[in-house]
């Protein structure tokens, strides 16, 4: 991919991501993979925590954006078959992670762009965790192979979007919308599935990803994924200072908790994780919108992920990390070690 592409849509999804929380979004979090799949998890009753339910449109417009772009270059293919259901547990294991650290890989970069220097933390756990899945790699770590899939499965996750979209559209009695904290912050229905489905068809063409691209310079010294990240850090930051919207320091960070070792672990968790299921929790949905109904299946755990942290008190909050969710920090990593080591191929 031309790295001049790379940079453009890292610049774009880091003006996207500023934009966002300037509009409405909670501050330092325009965009979060795994925030914003928890909120939708809590509007649908997964979990009851009152301040983190919405059915947000923009990763609604993830899966729709890269689901057209792919269609457009015809690479919207059902494919599938490398141990999903593994997949997902994975998948879970990456969205505890990073609700331990408060954010994804994406929000990550935001919240640095934003003052966050808790988020340093975070950031030198996600090197920490994805150099060590790298071990693994070199060491032989496969899923298996993926396989071509009957043609109805790429539609599958065009269409759950589209069922998030009726709901949030009609608001039935059976989904819930918070009335205060996180959740009650959002930009207009229209506004997020546009946002969304232009940071999904820019993934989706230039293959962003933040694990990817440190996979890659560590691997191959290829630095061309990691400027995309370079270029979305610097335009989210300029946009932020323009907006006024730049407060550095490491206390009183929106939506964020000052315990530098759960920072790193949570987010070293989400690396490994990341690793292993072969792309950060964005390029996770963008491939599902391809039609990769592996990648459909780390999107669900990442679901159901979520909802566990919350119904069994494991995630963070401005507050710290509570003592369920610091066991679960080291219970993500031994999982992901185990499934690693287990998943080398020594015979071939």
């Amino acid at each position: 991919m031309d790295k001049k592409a790379v940079i453009l849509a890292g610049i774009v999804v880091g003006l996207v991501g500023a934009g966002l929380a300037w509009l409405g979004n909670p501050p330092n979090m325009g965009l979060c993979v795994v925030c914003f799949t928890r909120d939708t998890a809590g509007a649908l009753g997964l979990h009851r925590v009152a301040t983190v339910q919405y059915l947000r449109p923009e990763i609604m417009g993830f899966l729709l954006g890269s689901c057209l772009a792919a269609a457009s270059r015809r690479e919207w293919r059902a494919r599938g078959g490398s141990s999903p259901v593994l997949r997902f547990f994975l998948g879970m294991a990456v969205a505890i992670g990073a609700l331990i650290f408060l954010g994804c890989p994406l929000r990550m970069v935001l919240r640095l762009a934003g003052g966050d220097l808790t988020a340093l933390y975070g950031f030198a756990g996600f090197a920490a965790g994805v150099y060590v899945g790298v071990l693994y790699l070199r060491a032989g770590y496969s899923l298996g192979r993926s396989q071509p899939q009957p043609r109805v499965n790429r539609y599958l996750a065009p269409l759950f979007a589209l069922a998030l979209l009726l709901l949030l559209v009609t608001r039935p009695s059976f989904v819930f919308f918070s009335a205060k904290g996180p959740g009650s912050l959002h930009v207009a229905v229209p506004v997020g599935l546009v946002a969304g489905m232009v940071v999904g068809a820019a993934a989706q063409r230039t293959r962003l990803c933040m694990m990817g691209g440190i996979r890659d310079a560590i691997l191959l010294r290829d630095f061309h994924l990691l400027s995309g990240f370079a270029a979305l850090f610097v335009a989210a930051l300029v946009a932020n200072a323009a907006l006024g919207r730049f407060h550095l320091g490491l206390a009183n960070q929106p939506v964020a908790h000052a315990d530098g070792l759960f920072n790193f672990l949570g987010m070293a968790g989400a690396g490994l994780g990341s690793v292993l299921l072969g792309g950060c929790p964005l390029r996770q949905f963008v491939l599902a919108g391809e039609g990769d109904q592996d990648a459909l299946a780390a999107v669900l755990g990442f679901l159901l992920g979520a909802a566990v942290a919350h119904n069994f008190g494991l995630a963070a909050s401005p507050a710290g990390v509570p003592p369920a969710g610091k066991v679960a920090a080291l219970v993500v990593l031994v999982f992901l070690a185990v499934v690693a080591w287990s998943a080398r191929e020594r015979n071939g």
